[in-house]
Order: structure tokens, then sequence, then C-alpha cells
């Protein structure tokens, strides 16, 4: 099976959308061209940024139907990236609050995609194998 490791938003400005995620991701795009961008996240994640009006077939929808998540270490982590991406000028849709699945908050990029940070919850983080097989073995 083949591996999902691209993420694509249809952006109005493309040259814009990478001056944005450049200075939000401090990192420079790894391709980047009037009508598209790249970017290689730390997890291996690829992110393109693509003009909506060059991308075949045509882009029917706009940002904000889906979300790219980063999550952090804990949840000062989130208040830390809240106030930082604040100061960023970032508009922020959610305030950092707490959910079922742990501290989140949502900021918008300039196309309106959202842009959740979060930390999971101790009850739903992921174990680590020790403990997974810990757990297996007393069941």
């Amino acid at each position: 099976m083949s591996e999902s490791n691209y993420v694509l938003f249809y952006v109005e400005k493309p040259q814009a959308s990478a001056a944005f995620y450049s200075a939000l991701l401090q990192r420079q795009p790894v391709e980047n061209s009037p009508t598209f961008a790249l970017f290689v996240l730390d997890s291996g994640l690829k992110l393109g940024l693509w003009s909506r009006y060059t991308v075949e077939p045509a882009a029917a929808g706009r940002g904000g139907a889906s979300e790219l998540a980063f999550s952090v270490a804990d949840a000062d982590a989130v208040n830390q990236r809240h106030r930082e991406w604040s100061l960023r000028g970032l508009p922020i849709l959610q305030a950092p609050t707490d959910m079922d699945f742990g501290r989140t908050f949502v900021a918008l990029d300039p196309d309106g995609h959202r842009l959740r940070v979060f930390s999971p919850s101790p009850a739903n983080a992921p174990a680590a194998p020790n403990e997974r097989a810990a757990a297996a073995y007393a069941a």
C-alpha cells in the first residue's frame, strides 16, 4: 500500500502563502515556483501550496473544510504556541481550550485553512511500546 505523506492546500497566492509558512514553520520550501511551493516537515509530511487557479481539475472548495494539525508536548506548549502565533498576527478561530482529546487551539492561514495545535490528554496519549506490551501481558 502507498503512504499518505502529502497534504495539498489550494491557495490564492502561492508566493504569499510560501512566505507565511516559511515564517510559521521556520524553514524554506524545498520547491518554490509562481504556482506551487512545497515544504517538508520534520515528521516527513510534505505540505504543498498549489495555486487554486492552476490546479487541475479545478478546485471547488475554499480553505476551512479541513485542518493541518500540529501535536506538541504538553498544555504549556499549546499555550506558548498560541502566544507566538497571536503575536505573529494569525487569526485565532478557537482560543486555547481543553477538549475531550486534550488541550488545543485553532488558527487560520491567509486562505482560511485551519491550523490546529494540540497536546493529547494523558488518557489519549499514545502509550510507549513497553507500556503497550505490559498492558497486553496483563490482559
